[in-house]
Order: C-alpha cells, then sequence, then structure tokens
C-alpha cells in the first residue's frame, strides 16, 4: 500500500494556478527537508474556471474561484489551498483562514499591445480587453475614449488576442506573467502611482483549516511576515468597503521596518470619477489601518459609488 503523502495541496488546474501550486511545493520541500515526491499537488476544477462566457461580476464575484477549494479543505480531502489573493473573498468559511502568504511579486499591471507602447499611444477609441472592472475603470479614467469589452480565459489566451490585433490591447498581472515565465511579453508596466493595483495584486495566499494544528506548523516555515502585514492591511480596507468583483477597487499597502502605508482608491465604473485614501501607522496596527482607510473613503465618497 503507497505511504500517504506528507502534504497535500489543492489548486485550480490553469497554468499559472499550477505555477504557484509548485511553487508552495518546492518550498515545503526545502524548509523540511522532504522529498517533492511526497508533497501531493491535488488539482480542483471551480465553477469561476468553468464560466467563460460573462463577467464574474455577473455571476456571482470572487468566491467562484475558491469555493470547491474551501469544501475540499473542510472535507479533510486537501490539507491547504494555493490562491491568487486577489481572488480570495474578504470573509472565508468560519473553518478556514488564511495560513500565511509567499513573499510578494512585482504588484504592478501590465499592458499587452500590437498597436501602441502605452495607454496614451493607442488608437482613438481602441479597444481594451479586460474581466477586471477596476482595469477597465482605471484604462478610462486616462481614456475615456476607449472601449472596454469582455475578455476571459488563460493568459496565453489573452495574451495571444492582443498580440494579434483581433483587440487592440489588454491588461494582465506581471506577477502572473513572471510566474509563468512570460514577462518579456509585456509590453510595458504600468506604475502604481498613475494605475493602482487590485487588492492582493502579486501575492499568494495558503489557506488550511483553523483547526490544523500541523498544517500550520509546515505552513509557517515558508511564509513572509511583511507580506502578510501588507495583506492584512488591504483585505481590511476592501473588507469595509464591501468589495467584491461588483466595484472597481485598488489599494496597495507597502510594509517598511515597522511601518506601513496604504493607499486606496474606488472608482465608478466608467472611469468619470475616482475617491482615493492613504494612510500609515505601524505594521502591528496593518488591520486597523486598512479599516480606517475603508471607513474614511466611504465617507468621502458619494453614497451611490458602491452601489452600482
Amino acid at each position: 500500500m503507497p505511504a500517504s503523502p506528507w502534504a497535500r495541496i489543492g489548486t485550480r488546474g490553469s497554468p499559472l494556478a499550477l505555477a504557484q501550486a509548485h511553487q508552495v511545493r518546492a518550498l515545503l520541500s526545502a524548509a523540511h527537508g522532504v522529498p517533492p515526491g511526497q508533497i501531493e499537488i491535488v488539482i480542483i476544477k471551480t465553477t469561476g474556471d468553468m464560466i467563460q462566457d460573462r463577467a464574474l461580476s455577473e455571476a456571482g464575484g470572487k468566491g467562484l474561484f475558491t469555493k470547491e477549494l474551501d469544501l475540499a479543505q473542510i472535507r479533510g480531502e486537501i490539507d491547504c489551498a494555493v490562491h491568487s489573493s486577489k481572488d480570495l473573498p474578504t470573509v472565508l468559511p468560519t473553518e478556514l483562514i488564511i495560513g500565511g502568504y509567499l513573499p510578494r511579486e512585482d504588484v504592478r499591471d501590465a499592458l499587452i499591445s500590437a498597436k501602441a507602447t502605452t495607454i496614451a499611444g493607442l488608437p482613438q477609441g481602441a479597444v481594451v480587453g479586460t474581466a477586471s472592472l477596476r482595469r477597465a475603470a482605471m484604462v478610462k479614467r486616462l481614456r475615456p475614449d476607449i472601449r472596454t469589452e469582455l475578455l476571459r480565459g488563460n493568459v496565453e489566451t489573452r495574451l495571444r488576442k492582443a498580440e494579434s490585433g483581433e483587440i487592440d490591447a489588454t491588461l494582465l498581472a506581471l506577477a502572473g506573467l513572471r510566474r509563468l515565465g512570460l514577462a518579456h511579453r509585456a509590453t510595458a508596466v504600468l506604475e502604481t502611482e498613475d494605475f493602482l493595483p487590485a487588492v492582493g495584486q502579486g501575492a499568494i495566499a495558503i489557506t488550511v483549516r483553523g483547526d490544523d494544528a500541523e498544517a500550520q506548523q509546515k505552513i509557517s516555515a515558508i511564509v513572509d511576515a511583511r507580506t502578510g502585514h501588507a495583506l492584512t492591511a488591504e483585505r481590511a480596507f476592501l473588507r469595509v468597503l464591501d468589495g467584491s468583483c461588483k466595484t472597481p477597487v485598488a489599494g496597495l499597502a507597502l510594509a517598511e521596518g515597522e511601518r506601513l502605508r496604504l493607499r486606496g482608491m474606488v472608482l465608478r465604473k466608467d472611469g468619470s470619477e475616482a475617491f482615493e485614501i492613504s494612510d500609515e501607522g505601524s505594521v502591528n496596527e496593518a488591520e486597523a489601518i486598512g479599516a480606517r482607510a475603508g471607513r474614511a473613503l466611504l465617507d468621502k465618497s458619494p453614497a451611490d459609488i458602491l452601489a452600482l
């Protein structure tokens, strides 16, 4: 009878999700001296992977990428699950916790286009394909003449459509391109001053059961405290805003030494208005900083902006 695996890692089956799961396996193997073959990667198909014909905001939001993984964890079929942090709902099932985050990759968005090397250089009335309300709103904020249309599918599919000229451009997370070895296909990298990323962008989260001390101990050896502080603030900020896939929200926290700075933004879907907030404090107050910034942004934004 074959030996039981040392750990079972749950993941979606996309190339990017698998790259992230393999990264976690390699880190666990190195940290604990366990052969990689003893760490099983379990692929679980999610509802979000099966819906390709409409925006997730119309189908149920972020939980579509996590629900089946959550259930597998709760049933004990996997010991942990690997997620892109920006896909994680702000409230997890009561049985689960975030065990931690890998060191954060580059948080910036990348422009991919065969027509221009900057957003400003795109043709008048250009079509930008994206499934992200945030990216669509940020593009329209910079270029109100641009049209956006839904673009779903894996990274390679979206790259191909932009590079072939089927659409004028698309936007992807630079972190994802790097993890797939595709960063060279970015036409331009968009600086956060003008193009604030999604909450959690660039960070890999690992969820575990709250009552599974063994899994928590295994994961603790590979997670990054600075990324944890930043994501704690960002997720608290998003939670106050009740952020889901239905509202364009952006946010980025940076932890440097003992200090943490957060910048957040909420936009109208057409990019016609954007409201910003910033806050800072000790890294030990990360959750309070994020929640405080969220409340302040609610106070300064029109009452209807999150109801659109």
